[in-house]
């Protein structure tokens, strides 16, 4: 993976700004340590910092590319994982190759396709091509989302970038945020409405559009989305149908020229992947798979289960390890490390963060680096699949809220009453609700409860599934790890859309079908094991920790915060019993100690970034 920027002047002559886009490309080093490279002519300028990955030694980019009289230039984050079948039919029309790398082949479908090409890609990405005859950039990102891009038009500017950082890098834009990136940030988030920077100047690519820019101007076009089809298949043949797509998803993203490794938490989701690597490995002879798993020092002795964390990881990774003789690398952490990582995780995002279940996720990312450069990744089975505790329960599923952000009038009592009046924080999150349920693809004739549920799934994977790819990307990236995302292949997304509910929790239980989809891959005990989600430290020294560092930001009158939020509400909250409540205020892992450590997240996003609230 890579980290990409860019940007486009009509006025001028940018190759007297060589330093602005050096700047860019620099903010995005973490991304990719491994080489940077950087194209500038008259009216456009490109970066690229690269983590090799495929073809290290000749796949340096930008990437420029000839075809009759014209020249293509490309900077490109991601994987094609069907780079082989395209680079074959492009060789057959004539096309020839001088690497093996797949950011060659995407750029030699552009050429020969047109934009029509990201119809034609299996992969996770986002890249800008610039057509030098036509003075035309074109930008596209891949349809789930997984691979991040910002964009700006400041003062007639046109900037990109993998993160806010590099556009933010530039002169012309400033680091403002106006009433809509204050309710994002203080009742969506850690969430993001799709195509929200937060920042008032910065936009966000949607996932499953590309964009081109042009003298006249910019044009967006959307050649992607979840349809919705009758299922015609019965059980047993939609088992067999998963099955396969899971099975070819995960052998294609296994393919690389560095080492890959999954990470395990005796999970169903991450369990099966690492099964299949494990078959993959020894059909193609390629020794063990290596394992990653994560947990926190003394949370044997402080974990106490309760409805959205039933059960402990560890017993079930052992056995998983044992079952599979894979090599595994159990990587601890302990309280001091979660904190003093919260100001590395916020910077990551660029934004406030799913607090220690970030900085959890960035130093686990540094530890498996040390060992490997690919890693595969269970993300997004439960969004597909309807794992969640709010597919199941009925005041999730009858509230007109998103599920994850039940505690919504909690959260707008935080806020300073003048705040809350400027952003409306409570109409502000049932007008991005009511936006969501109406995209939503429905069939003629659906009864109530099929509507409700086919709600639900969209709810989760347009809008509850690109937090944790943001969250994965950011701090995976962060420590120069790419991360893979299988059950995020657009096939398989698209298939189970379909599958109706009944058939989705087949044997009454959640996940149901990937369950029977599994059946003889994993162990039963396994495969009937509760879904537990990513964990979280139990140490009643986070929550003292965190809690100081809030009251620090609270005693301190130059704090940024402080105007923004009802400080003696938030005091309050921290001095009762609910500071250590597991009743999540945010998802199924954010409850009152990463709800302090959000708000000093948030405190320190304002003062690193200069923020201006405008």
């Amino acid at each position: 993976m890579c980290g990409i920027t860019g940007w486009i002047d009509w006025t001028r002559d940018l190759t007297q700004d060589s330093n602005s886009l050096e700047r860019m490309t620099e903010t995005l080093s973490l991304r990719g340590p491994d080489a940077s490279g950087t194209w500038i002519s008259a009216h456009c300028a490109l970066g690229h910092r690269r983590l090799s990955v495929i073809d290290p030694e000749n796949g340096a980019q930008p990437m420029i590319r000839h075809s009759e009289d014209d020249t293509y230039v490309v900077v490109y984050n991601g994987e094609l994982y069907n780079a082989l079948e395209l680079r074959k039919e492009l060789e057959s029309r004539g096309r020839s190759f001088s690497t093996t790398c797949d950011t060659e082949v995407l750029l030699i479908a552009f050429i020969e396709w047109g934009k029509a090409c990201v119809e034609r890609f299996n992969g996770i990405f986002a890249f800008a091509i610039w057509d030098v005859t036509e003075q035309e950039l074109f930008l596209a990102r891949d349809r789930l989302g997984v691979k991040p891009l910002f964009f700006s038009t400041a003062e007639g500017l046109f900037l990109f970038g993998s993160e806010p950082k590099a556009i933010l890098a530039h002169p012309a834009v400033k680091a403002e945020v106006g009433a809509e990136g204050l309710a994002e940030v203080f009742i969506l988030g850690p969430a993001r409405t799709p195509g929200q920077g937060v920042y008032k100047q910065i936009t966000e690519l949607l996932p499953g559009h590309c964009m081109t820019v042009t003298r006249e101007g910019l044009r967006k076009t959307k050649y992607w989305s979840l349809e919705s089809h009758p299922h015609d298949e019965d059980v047993a043949a939609t088992a067999e149908h998963v099955r396969e797509l899971l099975k070819d998803t995960t052998e294609r993203q296994l393919v690389s020229d560095v080492p890959v490794c999954t990470l395990l938490s005796g999970g169903l989701d991450s369990s099966a992947l690492t099964t299949l690597a494990v078959r993959y490995y020894e059909q193609t002879g390629q020794g063990n798979v290596h394992t990653y798993s994560v947990d926190y020092q003394d949370n044997d002795k402080h974990f106490q289960a309760h409805a959205f964390q039933p059960n402990s990881d560890a017993p079930w990774i052992e056995r998983m390890t044992t079952h599979l003789g894979t090599i595994h690398h159990p990587i601890q952490f302990d309280t001091p490390e979660l904190v003093a990582a919260l100001r590395d995780a916020t910077l990551a995002r660029d934004l406030p963060g799913m607090a220690d279940v970030d900085a959890s996720l960035l130093l686990f990312c540094r530890e498996i680096k040390k060992g490997a450069t690919v890693a595969i990744s269970g993300e997004a089975a439960d969004e597909i699949f309807g794992g969640y505790p709010w597919f199941h329960r009925e005041e999730a599923l009858n509230a007109s809220t998103f599920p994850w952000s039940l505690a919504s009038a909690m959260r707008a009592d935080l806020l300073a009453p003048d705040v809350a009046d400027w952003i409306k924080p409570l109409d502000y999150i049932g007008d991005r609700y009511s936006q969501a349920i109406a995209e939503v693809p429905h069939l003629d004739g659906e009864s109530e409860q099929v509507r409700r549920m086919r709600q639900m799934s969209y709810l989760n994977i347009t809008r509850f599934m690109p937090t944790l790819l943001d969250r994965k990307d950011r701090m995976s990236m962060a420590a120069g790890l790419e991360v893979r995302v299988p059950f995020c292949d657009h096939r398989l997304v698209q298939y189970v859309w379909n599958i109706p509910w009944e058939i989705k929790t087949s044997g009454d239980r959640e996940k149901g079908i990937l369950r029977k989809a599994l059946k003889g891959v994993l162990p039963d005990d396994v495969l009937t094991r509760k879904k537990s989600p990513y964990p979280k430290t139990h140490n009643p020294n986070y929550l003292a920790a965190v809690k100081g560092l809030l009251l620090d930001v609270l005693n301190d009158p130059s704090s940024p915060i402080l105007p923004l939020i009802n400080a003696a509400k938030v005091r309050e909250i921290a001095d009762s019993a609910t500071a250590s409540s597991n009743i999540p205020w945010f998802g199924q892992l954010m409850s009152g100690p990463q709800l302090f450590a959000y708000l000093y997240q948030v405190n320190l996003w304002l003062k690193e970034y200069g923020v201006s609230i405008k």
